[in-house]
């Protein structure tokens, strides 16, 4: 059974003015680490970088929440697959978020051009 779906589009240029301007202040607010390593190891990280912004403001919707006192950027990440394929690990109050809400699975899924970067998000129980 579905327990929430999220869609969330983004200009690149928004994410890619954030990071050029508070560097790596801004990632670390929004980013899990590992997600920070995958994205500047592009030429182009700013797409990347929106992509995962997409996908947690995404994740966040279909619970309900949004992004606050309820969820937190930290929360969740996005990770990837040998495949590419990408899936989300729940941290802290995300991990709780899914375990009360009966959560079991969840599904994300990116894309991103030079100028937008969008991400759907479907939670499962």
């Amino acid at each position: 059974m579905i327990l929430g779906v999220g869609i969330d589009i983004i200009e690149v240029a928004r994410i890619q003015t954030s990071h050029e301007r508070f560097g790596e202040r801004f990632l670390r607010r929004i980013l899990c680490p590992g997600e920070i390593t995958y994205c500047l190891s592009n030429k182009h990280p700013a797409p990347h970088i929106a992509a995962r912004f997409a996908a947690k403001e995404a994740i966040s919707k279909a619970f309900g929440t949004g992004i606050g006192r309820h969820l937190g950027w930290q929360d969740m990440e996005i990770a990837r697959r040998d495949s590419g394929e990408p899936f989300v690990i729940f941290h802290g109050i995300g991990l709780k978020l899914m375990e009360v809400r009966g959560g079991r699975l969840s599904h994300v899924s990116l894309s991103h051009t030079a100028i937008y970067a969008a991400a759907v998000a479907i939670l499962e129980t």
